[in-house]
């Protein structure tokens, strides 16, 4: 008998608490769900592993972190109110305001009182007799729930790479993805960070402003775009918010990115090259995540096409950095620009000018062994009195694996996701009923702006619930079928675009042994959106939904 198993058992007679929903997570997905729950009557429990709600922006405290996405478009728009009183202090946000943002929201909703912190979940195993979960707390309890919602984000399990020696260490070893909530000094120090995607690029122009000397451990070069980040003023916010509705219809129905701006309509070779050119530097100097979006319809599809945006980055990158043989490795040749999270940076590729930086390429000459008092890679040691691991995540499925999540028969979704994750439209897992994910495997998700996502998601399930409550229906299940067909569907898309060309986070390429499939819905948010619209007008066509074949279990006080 396994231990949720056991638990299962353990539960149906000591049941402490009882509830409608139970929601896994107080990020922006969290608290948003229960705000929408709350509103229907429904009694909902969400439990949080922080000492504080925020989600991905509580943990990620590393200098230089603050959202790729503008700050007036990375907002809640379920509150006109909140959309209003909110001011943005820059164009592109840092940790913590959005941090305080989050807490500002729990504050406002009077959320708190049914959030509970310190405390994450071991265990959900599905009671089929009872149509409800049997939920686990890292303190041993055991609560029952009706639904469960797993809110846990998709950045949100940090990944610490496997490479000898490294807790040998003498020094402090920091990681990007849980970082210290107390100030960390690099004064004077000789500090390594290893890892140059987004968080990377954020990071390294901090350190080297404080340390002796950095180190950078560079396995692949990304593409960078300036984020051209500057202060917010009323003058610059009003204007934005007189059109926030348009700027929030189009961004759920009209953008593939769930972000607000202008849409490409021409091929790149439609334009001469002095027209073409003359685009890609208009967007350099604008700054910010929508360069390609912006620029040419298909850059995604087209890998010609898509060469004259890498061109133009590429040619950036060797007029920002002096040193040719520097430039040169900074320089992305392993994928098509976009393929991988394309990051925005302040002044990362001028920090490699500095006197106090080396770049070194750990591709050709791979980490051997962490040291005690550095890093030895099969050419040369460093001597280093602090590391940075800017190494990522395991995206989408590593906060969920950490779970011992049972379904019909006591399947696992470990199990059910050895191959690879499989979802009804990234909301559920056929076989695991009345468990519902917030941005999952299978849905835009991180190929969007995450809050319009969220909010999307967390809609719908809203909906759904209050669909099945006024039908008197207890349990509902993704159908096999559908669950197949839509897998189906997301590899088509993804693999008549160029990013399978990539070894990226969004296959898993990152975490060793993970199973290698494109992970989110490339389809776009706005087409996205209407495919769950259609099937929710259609009696949430692809479920099933039954009523429950026992009795709901009481509580025990």
């Amino acid at each position: 008998m396994s231990t949720a198993q056991a638990i299962s058992q353990q539960g149906r007679t000591a049941v402490r608490n009882s509830y409608d929903v139970l929601v896994v997570g107080a990020g922006f997905a969290g608290l948003y769900m229960l705000y929408r729950l709350r509103a229907l009557g429904l009694k909902v429990r969400v439990f949080e592993k922080g000492a504080g709600v925020g989600g991905t922006w509580y943990w990620n405290r590393y200098p230089g972190a603050r959202c790729d996405v503008e700050s007036m478009q990375y907002s809640y728009s379920f509150s006109e109110e909140l959309q209003r009183e909110w001011d943005w202090s820059e164009r592109y946000a840092s940790q913590p305001e959005i941090l305080q943002y989050a807490n500002h929201v729990a504050d406002r909703f009077n959320l708190r009182p049914d959030i509970e912190l310190n405390t994450h979940i071991v265990a959900c195993v599905f009671d089929e007799e009872a149509g409800s979960w049997s939920v686990t707390t890292s303190d041993g309890r055991i609560v029952t729930a009706r639904f469960v919602v797993l809110a846990t984000g998709c950045l949100s399990n940090a990944r610490v790479p496997d490479i000898q020696g490294l807790h040998g260490f003498s020094g402090p070893v920091y990681h990007t993805g849980n970082w210290p909530h107390e100030p960390v000094d690099f004064k004077g120090l000789r500090v390594g960070v290893i890892g140059t995607g987004s968080s990377g690029i954020q990071v390294v122009p901090m350190i080297a402003e404080r340390a002796k000397h950095l180190t950078v451990f560079q396995r692949t070069a990304n593409f960078s775009i300036p984020a051209r980040n500057a202060p917010l003023t009323d003058q610059d916010r009003q204007p934005f918010r007189a059109k926030y509705s348009e700027v929030r219809r189009f961004m759920r129905e009209l953008s593939r990115s769930g972000l607000y701006g202008e849409v490409a309509e021409r091929g790149a070779f439609e334009d001469d090259d002095n027209v073409r050119r003359a685009k890609y530097e208009a967007r350099w100097a604008h700054g910010g995540t929508t360069f390609l979006s912006s620029a040419y319809s298909d850059l995604y599809v087209n890998k010609a096409a898509n060469d004259t945006a890498a061109d133009f980055v590429r040619k950036k990158i060797a007029e920002i950095v002096k040193d040719e043989e520097t430039a040169k490795l900074l320089q992305p040749n392993t994928h098509p620009i976009g393929t991988k999270r394309i990051c925005v940076d302040t002044d990362y590729f001028t920090t490699f000018n500095r006197p106090n930086i080396t770049l070194v390429d750990i591709r050709s000459d791979p980490i051997q062994e962490i040291l005690s008092d550095g890093l030895r890679t099969q050419a040369k040691s460093f001597q280093l009195d602090a590391l940075v691991l800017a190494t990522g995540f395991d995206a989408m499925t590593g906060s969920l694996a950490k779970i011992e999540i049972r379904g019909r028969a006591g399947l696992t979704l470990n199990r059910k996701w050895a191959e690879g994750p499989k979802s009804y439209l990234g909301l559920m897992i056929a076989g695991f009923p009345n468990l519902f994910v917030i941005t999952g495997p299978g849905s835009p998700s991180v190929l969007s702006n995450m809050i319009v996502s969220i909010e999307q998601h967390v809609d719908w399930i809203a909906d759904c619930l209050n669909y099945m409550r006024e039908r008197g229906l207890d349990v509902i299940d993704a159908d096999k079928q559908a669950e197949d067909k839509w897998v189906a569907h997301v590899n088509e898309l993804a693999n008549g675009t160029l990013f399978p060309q990539a070894d990226s986070w969004y296959l898993g390429a990152n975490v060793p042994g993970k199973p290698r499939i494109f992970m989110p819905y490339i389809g776009g948010v706005a087409a996205y959106r209407k495919i769950c619209n259609e099937v929710a007008a259609k009696g949430y066509d692809g479920f099933e939904m039954t009523a429950a074949r026992a009795p709901k279990p009481v509580a025990v006080s």
